[in-house]
């Protein structure tokens, strides 16, 4: 994902059919189908099933099989009802007529209610931060190898700054906590169904990372492999893709060759716009 622009002409689906949709991909440098585009094209075909008036609050998904980035993605939606105030969509991704991946998604009238919300941690500002092209900088000569596995995983469509340093040389093992700042690297006009998806995109980058965390001496000593298995969001509050935003993630647990990540994001003023729950695979090759 080079820019944003070209994530946007990701969620801008084809109609096939009724209730069926062709989206394209990108190929990633590990050679399967990224999970936040799925995300974000799976939502995107059930924003267009549902009444203008509903907005997503939350999305529920699991990965199936590896996609192969060479191939468009089919999504089917089923329409399973449109309530007083809830409407409820399950979208099934195929290629090659076997599924892939599978979501369901909740959207509400906007309604007025009771509201709370934790606060955001205390960090240092955005641009006090290093990105992660920064970060990585000292990598590049010292362990080269290292570097052209990280610097590939993030896409240039977003701009990621860690507040604290997960790449230190010698690989060291961390507490499983991490604060990001990001948002999208180019200004973006969008209605708030195209801010969820692209979102939910970027929600995906990163979870694994802090469940690795206290595992890097293993992890830079073999071969590993990292793959989301369920995903899971809750969208609160509106937002702009294109401001900095605060990830805050943990990961309270690691077993069976999973690793299961929690992340609050913020806005710059300190609302809490998304909640994200992330389990996947973290398995070490023989």
């Amino acid at each position: 994902m080079e820019s944003i622009e070209q994530v946007v002409d990701l969620m801008n689906l084809e109609e096939l059919d009724v209730n069926l949709y062709r989206g394209q991909c990108y190929t990633t440098p590990w050679e399967r189908v990224f999970g936040g585009q799925v995300l974000g094209q799976s939502l995107s075909a059930a924003y267009r099933t549902v009444p203008t008036d509903r907005i997503a609050h939350s999305m529920h998904a699991y990965f199936i099989l590896p996609g192969k980035c060479d191939k468009p993605i089919i999504y089917e939606v089923d329409t399973i009802r449109d309530g007083g105030s809830f409407t409820t969509r399950r979208v099934v991704a195929k290629q090659n007529g076997r599924a892939i991946f599978n979501m369901a998604a909740s959207f509400q009238l906007q309604q007025s209610g009771l509201e709370h919300q934790m606060d955001m941690p205390k960090v240092q500002s955005p641009e006090s931060t290093k990105s992660v092209g920064e970060r990585l900088k000292p990598i590049k000569f010292l362990a080269p190898k290292i570097y052209k596995k990280l610097i590939g995983i993030d896409p240039n469509a977003f701009e990621f700054r860690p507040v604290t340093n997960p790449y230190a040389i010698p690989p060291r093992n961390l507490d499983p906590y991490l604060q990001v700042w990001f948002k999208a690297i180019n200004d973006v006009e969008a209605s708030l169904p195209l801010q969820h998806q692209l979102l939910a995109c970027a929600s995906d980058f990163g979870l694994l990372r802090t469940a690795a965390l206290p595992h890097q001496t293993k992890i830079m000593m073999k071969k590993m492999v990292f793959a989301s298995i369920d995903h899971a969001m809750w969208f609160h509050k509106p937002f702009k893709i294109d401001e900095w935003m605060l990830f805050e993630t943990d990961s309270p647990s690691a077993s069976n060759s999973r690793g299961f990540t929690r992340g609050s994001i913020f806005d710059r003023e300190g609302v809490l716009i998304a909640s994200v729950v992330q389990e996947g695979l973290m398995r070490m090759k023989n």
